[in-house]
């Protein structure tokens, strides 16, 4: 069976991930805002905790981790050796590569820097969900408060490589914000503005719009079609590297 995937809203828009393997038992969440709604979410399931994976150092994604290990002893941490030196204390450190399991199922740790420095991924090919933090997200990408453009362009390339039917589950709820900004890119996209009005709609009624799909990204989010021609004739850059194409949206976006 696939992995159950749980999400989980954390602080003022933070989101963690619950991820629970039916047949062994197994639960891992996916970045600890804080510790309260993930304990109770794991009781109303009657769910024990067995692993905390962290996509990166940021607090908004670790600040419960400690807290977490109070309740639940003998939970296994795992976070990129890379980021070791900044994330809570880790049981496992891990790189580009590197495999990590939930139960019965693998899942592939892949480095996405660029938000942060030893930012990193985790893929689970065989339920079709990729657990990105914040460097995919939905409609946008993290903001770049330590890597480069071609950095984080090199990162989201990665992503967009995965299947198309791969579950997105970012850390934040940015879409409605995130859809406004990429409609200035793409007015004409008739994907997006269809995306833009049920996000919008979801919002209204205090719903999810993490995770998405990556070829609901692919045909939507600015930060992925950097490269597309459309996009660049838009921007005026026809002939311009894509990571140059994708500094200039990020650049944007950040002045949005």
């Amino acid at each position: 069976m696939p992995l159950e995937i749980i999400t989980i809203p954390c602080r003022a828009d933070n989101y963690a991930f619950l991820v629970h393997d039916p047949d062994t038992g197994e639960t891992a969440v996916v970045d600890v805002p804080e510790a309260a709604p993930i304990e109770a979410e794991l009781d109303a399931r009657d769910w024990r905790l067995d692993d905390i994976l962290l996509t990166h150092h940021h607090d908004d994604h670790v600040a419960g981790v400690a807290e977490l290990r109070e309740i639940y002893p003998g939970v296994r941490v795992t976070g990129a050796a890379a980021d070791a030196h900044r994330l809570p204390p880790l049981d496992r450190e891990v790189a580009e590569g590197d495999t990590v399991t939930i139960g019965a199922e693998a899942g592939e740790v892949i480095d996405v820097s660029g938000h942060t420095v030893g930012h990193i991924a985790f893929h689970f090919p065989a339920s079709a969900v990729a657990f990105t933090g914040d460097s995919l997200m939905a409609l946008g990408c993290g903001r770049l408060f330590e890597g480069t453009a071609p950095m984080m362009w090199d990162s989201l390339s990665k992503l967009a490589a995965l299947p198309d039917d791969t579950l997105i589950c970012s850390g934040h709820e940015y879409t409605l914000s995130n859809a406004a900004f990429a409609i200035t890119i793409e007015p004409d996209n008739p994907a997006l503005v269809a995306r833009k009005a049920q996000v919008e709609a979801e919002r209204e009624k205090g719903q999810f719009t993490v995770p998405s799909t990556l070829a609901s990204e692919k045909a939507t989010n600015p930060f992925l079609r950097a490269g597309l021609a459309e996009v660049k004739e838009a921007l005026n850059m026809v002939g311009a590297p894509d990571s140059e194409v994708f500094a200039e949206i990020r650049r944007r976006k950040d002045a949005f």
